[in-house]
């Protein structure tokens, strides 16, 4: 997991954790199935990681929007899928007998 984390910035680590007990939110929710948990807590790890990106950059241009949303596209993903990874290697996979 450690080579997985270096690919996030630090800053927005705490979006896993964050986006993890979303995910259990969701889950408790009776109108949302479970097979699209995964696919929204994408959408919402893509939107709060663009959030902190515009908010944290100086945005001078045209290109500059592109690799803020870029980044914030990419950070939010890869947040998203640290959060299932979390939960299926450290909640669901353990309690499984083979």
């Amino acid at each position: 997991m450690s080579d997985y984390t270096s690919f996030i910035k630090p800053e927005l680590l705490i979006l896993i954790p964050v986006l993890y007990f979303i995910g259990l939110g969701l889950k408790k929710s009776e109108n949302i199935k479970d097979k699209y948990i995964p696919i929204s807590l994408g959408g919402i790890g893509i939107v709060l990681a663009i959030i902190w990106v515009l908010a944290t950059t100086a945005v001078a241009g045209f290109q500059d929007v592109l690799l803020a949303v870029f980044t914030g596209l990419t950070q939010g993903v890869l947040c998203a899928a640290g959060s299932v990874y979390f939960n299926e290697a450290a909640i669901k996979q353990p309690k499984k007998e083979e």
